[in-house]
């Protein structure tokens, strides 16, 4: 269980109490996950604790604020993706999920400001969904392919080094190739930066 931490200071902290209401600390108000949802996107820092037991619950809280803003219609999570996520939980794979999900999200928040001035200059409005959605192909033909070089070494640390019922070799060996598997994403990552990068400054060369 997470419990307050003690640079809770330089966040918001929310309470939430059995009945549901969450409150705000810092305004000394009841606020609703609308309010919560806005604070995410003016950047405002905070933490929600369950009332009762001092746990953090701030994970939970920010999933019910995505599952409300589906309901309405916001539709960012398609049914593959999510059919794809929930297969993770409890893969052997699970770990890898979350640092790959950050470093994409990371780089195309890091370039969301320049796509915008692409779309409404140079498109003149017009969303160039043609070059985005190859980048996006190319996004999860490279997750596809990270999957698949790890696949044998998380095998093998599963089975205790016997990638096999009839293992030749020891598990140590395992070690340079994933540490090869690592040096290869990190560079495909930067390739992949690297391509939203150009594309972005697109509208200063024309």
């Amino acid at each position: 269980m997470t419990t307050k931490k003690s640079d809770d200071q330089d966040r918001i902290v929310i309470k939430k109490y059995a009945n549901r209401r969450l409150y705000n600390t810092a305004t000394s108000s009841y606020v609703t996950l609308d309010h919560l949802s806005q604070m995410v996107k003016e950047n405002t820092d905070f933490v929600v604790y369950d009332a009762k037991s001092g746990e953090d619950i701030t994970r939970p809280v920010l999933t019910q604020i995505i599952v409300e803003e589906e309901n309405k219609g916001q539709n960012l999570l398609p049914i593959s993706f999510l059919r794809q996520l929930i297969g993770f939980y409890g893969d052997s794979l699970q770990g890898l999920v979350p640092s790959y999900l950050e470093q994409a999200m990371r780089a195309f928040g890091h370039n969301q400001e320049q796509m915008r001035e692409y779309m409404q200059g140079t498109m003149q409005g017009m969303f160039p969904f043609g070059q985005f959605e190859e980048m996006n192909k190319q996004n999860i033909a490279l997750f596809e392919q990270t999957m698949k070089m790890f696949s044998p070494f998380l095998q093998e640390n599963e089975n205790g080094g016997q990638p096999g019922a009839t293992p030749t070799k020891p598990a140590a060996p395992a070690s340079p190739s994933s540490d090869a598997s690592l040096n290869e994403l990190k560079s495909q990552l930067e390739a992949m930066q690297a391509q939203l990068n150009s594309l972005a400054s697109g509208k200063s060369e024309k």
